[in-house]
């Protein structure tokens, strides 16, 4: 028995088995068995062992995410003070002002203490407000399905949070989240059965409901009255040479020392988490591979097309792969093991899938610079069909097979 079952059974016995609140236990054991193994055992056949459960899938995930979240608060802190030199600001007002004061925090961007704390102050209200909103709506569920809570809202809501600008209102925060995990997850059942991920579903219901401030043409800078556009933009604008014009580097995209959301910047970080999620098998190295191929193979064709009206067709495809969020999409997103598709031959048409409508809606679309999000997010609708078609095909080779042998 946990230490915190132990607890709540003797100082809250509502709490215990049979208590009035047993069912909502499982919010609190979650947390208890982030990073110890839960002591249920099987106890009705079929009697299955694995090293990997739902909790671990999770905590993993959440453990590949640190470079990102670490790499996002001091990039958030970085570009807020290089804005604040820019235009002249001294300080913050506020009660984040106030806060940074007292923890002795300045405005430095050469400090890494300083970038880190300011960054902080932005993330982590985000995360709460997130954990809070989403919290509550899982918790809603599960009392009434008399269903468990599990981790598997940590890993939601970690990923929401750091697609986000640093500038959202927390409102906004709260309502993304909420659409994310009722009408994204919770309507179709739950965790394991949503055919859409999450936190993308929140994110895109915010892009579609309030365009203007989230669509991303203008740079998420933690400044009051700076702007400016993205890379994405510039490069619809002028191509290649108008972002390095604009003083972006490719070095500086790769690294993540660019204006964007909070921890989706870093490519480099990304591929720490891919690393890291391909190592312990939790994500599919042919769905990332696909994404990447997908991207690469769409670019050459377009670089080979030409334009002389749009200036994207010329981007490479190393440019691609650093700008916007697709590295955080192809390592994050579309390795959803839920969402995704599950067959082997399934996953690599899945992720070429998603790799080729980015580059397609980036290059062709003029309305929106980013493509990752739909791309993913109309991947996730049609991999059952990917799935379907797969097992088909391998039903027909069968028949034929056999009939050859006969």
């Amino acid at each position: 028995m946990s230490s915190m079952r132990r607890w709540l059974d003797d100082a809250h016995p509502h709490f215990a088995k049979g208590g009035r609140f047993e069912k909502y236990y499982a919010l609190y054991e979650m947390v208890d068995t982030f990073l110890y193994t839960p002591p249920d055992v099987t106890r009705t056949s079929p009697h299955l062992r694995d090293a990997i459960d739902l909790k671990r899938v999770m905590s993993y995930v959440v453990v590949a995410t640190l470079p990102c979240i670490l790499f996002g608060m001091w990039n958030t802190g970085y570009q807020a003070h290089l804005a604040m030199q820019a235009l002249g600001i001294t300080g913050v007002e506020g009660w984040r002002g106030m806060i940074l004061s007292l923890l002795g925090v300045g405005y430095d961007p050469a400090s890494m203490y300083d970038n880190v704390m300011h960054g902080f102050s932005y993330f982590m209200p985000i995360y709460f407000v997130t954990l809070l909103a989403g919290g509550f709506w899982e918790v809603v569920f599960a009392g009434v399905r008399n269903h468990e809570v599990n981790e598997g809202f940590l890993v939601t809501s970690m990923l929401y949070a750091l697609i986000l600008p640093p500038t959202i209102p927390l409102w906004q925060a709260a309502l993304g989240i909420s659409f994310g995990v009722v009408i994204g997850k919770e309507v179709f059942g739950g965790t394991g059965k949503n055919f859409m991920n999450p936190a993308l579903t929140g994110r895109a219901f915010l892009f579609f409901a309030y365009p203007a401030q989230l669509s991303g043409d203008s740079v998420w800078t933690a400044v009051d009255g700076f702007s400016g556009a993205t890379a994405l933009s510039l490069g619809q604008q002028g191509g290649v040479p108008a972002i390095t014009g604009a003083g972006i580097e490719w070095m500086d995209a790769f690294f993540g020392s660019i204006q964007g959301s909070l921890g989706s910047t870093s490519t480099l970080a990304c591929l720490f988490g891919a690393a890291f999620l391909i190592y312990t098998r939790i994500a599919s190295w042919r769905i990332i591979a696909g994404v990447f191929l997908g991207m690469v193979v769409t670019t050459l064709a377009l670089n080979a097309i030409g334009s002389d009206t749009n200036a994207m067709f010329a981007v490479p495809w190393h440019w691609h792969f650093v700008l916007g969020g697709f590295a955080f999409g192809m390592v994050f997103m579309a390795t959803d093991p839920v969402s995704a598709a599950h067959t082997d031959t399934g996953r690599w048409i899945f992720g070429l899938l998603i790799g080729f409508m980015t580059v397609i809606i980036r290059v062709v679309n003029p309305a929106y610079p980013e493509g990752i999000m739909l791309a993913i997010l109309f991947a996730n609708i049609v991999a059952p069909l990917i799935d379907y078609g797969v097992v088909q095909a391998n039903v027909r080779r069968r028949i034929k097979r056999r009939g050859a042998v006969a």
